[in-house]
């Protein structure tokens, strides 16, 4: 069976130790991209920033891969944000789900892309590609972000403009939000650039850091190490090019068990 199941079959076939939870909300953004939430399992716990594994049953075994939770620890659902992958072992099925249908997901979260891994500072800037966006879709939205600096600055690079959209709806539910307004106030800044269209800002983010243009167009100085913090979730190739323009700056990398100046999810992919 390829689509999730709908049916009590479905709970016949999870297997031991894992989450299954229904999904509320699905939202296609393009032909490559969407976004859906689910239930939260009573008593599943994580630090915003974090991912799980999330999966599906597919010709009858489960198929899972890394996600990042784009919904805040405090929220009472579970908010993913996914590419499709037309043979993707597990995004060619995943990309099908309604409400109603089951997701699996694993017990344990990790990640290294949370604020305990930062050493203080006064302006974090967080570099995302593509669906890297959705460790930041979680922390723009926790509270505590906020209070440890006092500037956050998000940046969003992706090939085509209609994926900056689920970006830009983040951005548009903070500002309407009951308590997020007040909380983050002026302290959030939305940098999103295309690299293959025309538009305000456009380039690659590791090109636009080298060229001083990132500074100039947010007004605010090159890297500094002693207030500057970094957060990096995006393709290998942006991983690797963005991490170095950090170190060539100054700034060392961190860990949960070792805070830096800034931290790579290493274990996303797309």
């Amino acid at each position: 069976m390829n689509a999730p199941a709908k049916t009590e079959d479905f709970a016949a076939t999870v297997p031991a130790g894992v989450f299954a939870e229904t999904v509320t909300s699905v939202t296609h953004y393009t032909d490559r991209l969407f976004r859906f939430r689910m239930t939260r399992p009573a008593g599943f716990r994580f630090r915003s920033g974090e991912f799980a594994m999330i999966g599906l049953m597919v010709e009858g075994k489960p198929v899972y891969r890394a996600y990042s939770i784009a919904s805040p620890a405090w929220d009472e659902e579970l908010e993913f944000f996914s590419i499709k992958v037309p043979d993707g072992p597990l995004t060619s099925h995943l990309q099908a789900i309604q409400p109603g249908d089951q997701v699996l997901m694993r017990k344990k979260p990790t990640g290294t892309l949370v604020l305990d891994a930062l050493t203080p500072g006064k302006r974090l800037y967080m570099f995302s590609t593509g669906t890297g966006i959705a460790p930041f879709a979680s922390l723009i939205r926790e509270p505590e972000t906020f209070e440890k600096f006092d500037e956050v600055i998000l940046t969003h690079t992706t090939r085509d403009v209609a994926e900056l959209k689920y970006g830009f709806d983040l951005i548009a539910e903070i500002r309407n939000h009951e308590f997020l307004a007040e909380v983050v106030g002026d302290k959030l800044r939305h940098y999103a650039t295309a690299t293959r269209e025309d538009y305000p800002f456009r380039g690659r983010i590791t090109d636009l850091i080298r060229n001083g243009k990132l500074f100039a167009d947010l007004g605010v100085p090159a890297f500094d190490p002693a207030i500057d913090r970094g957060m990096i979730c995006g393709s290998t190739e942006m991983l690797k090019d963005t991490k170095l323009l950090l170190e060539e700056a100054g700034l060392t990398e961190g860990s949960n068990n070792k805070p830096g100046e800034f931290v790579i999810e290493r274990a996303f992919v797309g």
